[in-house]
């Protein structure tokens, strides 16, 4: 019987860990079979159990990812989902959670990384231990994991990014970016692309790049950092904030501004987080994927490297239930879909 532990059980789980420094789970169903899989015999592993690892807990993001995750987990013929995961995006802060999975005798660790390499260590001990290792929406190092499972195209997120923020500023002035945590494997490469864009392609040579600031994550952080960009540059025509947390703090602040309406902020939001933004012309169009696929195509992919159907290598292909065949692509990633952008004419058409 598949069950999923309760986010009162994950809170009751984490405070315990800060009270005695150790997290023990019961994962019931942690100790299943690997034996076919294990030789890539390609048979369904019928008592195995998967546990997410977000950058952080209560992140609405998260949220929503978690929520496509654990649901495909049962569709995927996964016994047990379990959520576990730090209440702070630091860098090392996943590393008991997953040393404790791996105690747990765990199948699968669906991790999104806070840093590509401070979890390496600790993944290399579940993956020796028998586990197998998806990252999903911020890649460890590619020798630390099996697969990657990717939210679209990095290159095309940050050229999105880029496009909305020119049309919003008329194509020339300063603009800042306003990002995650400053290891964040997405949002670093995203940032590069744009870097690499602005310093190549004329349409963008009358926009200037002046900061890069770091809220890591944090509603109040990100709100500061935002105040912040504006204190130190007057004059900045745009934000971008390739982040959920960061976008919507920044244009809670920029609502109730005197920049509102003089100072565009575009990147990555939650429709439902930024349908008020929009509606009082604080945003005019930001983007982002559906959130709940990427959780989705993760666990899926997860339970077929379980039951050893695939092993990560460029061309095996995987179903992921309703949302069809996937192919893993080099570097052992495979990309979930497009981003969709939102404004005024959409944004009343989804509901995440």
């Amino acid at each position: 019987m598949f069950s999923t532990r309760s986010r009162a059980q994950r809170l009751t789980g984490l405070t315990a860990l800060a009270m005695a420094g150790t997290l023990t789970l019961s994962a019931c169903g942690g100790g299943g079979s690997t034996d076919a899989a294990g030789e890539g015999g390609g048979e369904e592993v019928s008592d195995a159990a998967i546990t997410f690892i977000p950058k952080q807990l209560n992140n609405p993001y998260t949220d929503v990812v978690l929520g496509g995750g654990e649901g495909a987990a049962e569709a995927a013929g996964f016994a047990e989902a379990n959520v576990v995961g730090p209440l702070e995006a630091s860098a090392s802060s996943q590393v008991t959670f997953i040393n404790a999975e791996t105690q747990a005798g765990t199948n699968a660790i669906a991790i999104a990384a806070n840093d590509p390499d401070a979890v390496c260590g600790a993944l290399g001990e579940a993956r020796s231990a028998g586990a197998k290792i998806v990252a999903f929406d911020s890649d460890t190092n590619p020798d630390c994991r099996d697969l990657f499972v990717n939210q679209v195209n990095a290159k095309d997120v940050a050229l999105i990014q880029l496009e909305m923020i020119s049309e919003q500023i008329g194509g020339e002035g300063k603009i800042a970016i306003l990002s995650a945590t400053a290891n964040a494997t997405n949002q670093n490469e995203w940032i590069k692309y744009m870097e690499e864009e602005l310093a190549s392609n004329p349409e963008y040579g009358n926009i200037e790049l002046v900061a890069k600031v770091y809220g890591d994550d944090d509603d109040n952080k990100s709100f500061q950092e935002a105040q912040g960009l504006l204190q130190a540059h007057p004059d900045l025509k745009g934000i971008i904030s390739p982040t959920t947390v960061g976008i919507a703090a920044t244009a809670r602040y920029l609502s109730t501004s005197e920049h509102k309406g003089e100072v565009a902020l575009t990147g990555l939001g939650l429709p439902n987080e930024m349908r008020s933004f929009v509606k009082d012309g604080t945003v005019s169009e930001f983007a982002l994927w559906d959130p709940a696929q990427l959780g989705e195509v993760a666990a899926h992919a997860a339970k077929a490297l379980v039951d050893g159907t695939i092993t990560g290598e460029p061309g095996d292909t995987f179903t992921a239930g309703e949302l069809g065949e996937r192919t893993v692509e080099e570097g052992g990633t495979v990309v979930v879909g497009p981003p969709t952008e939102f404004s005024a004419d959409n944004i009343d058409d989804y509901d995440f």
